[in-house]
């Protein structure tokens, strides 16, 4: 299967919980943390919704 790397850019001070909790499942909760992950409809539905926080490379 295609992966996709996720880099953490924004900080989740001050963000609700939800949106915590999806970095936490993404394998992300500290800045410039980079995750690699299988490219799905699931992964990119969390990347979604905390799109304000993360940026895609490839």
């Amino acid at each position: 299967m295609a992966t996709i790397k996720i880099k953490q850019i924004g900080s989740p001070i001050r963000r609700t919980k939800d949106q915590r909790a999806t970095l936490i499942g993404l394998g992300l909760n500290k800045m410039h943390r980079v995750s690699e992950l299988e490219d799905s409809p699931e992964v990119r539905g969390m990347i979604r919704k905390v799109q304000h926080m993360v940026s895609v490379e490839g």
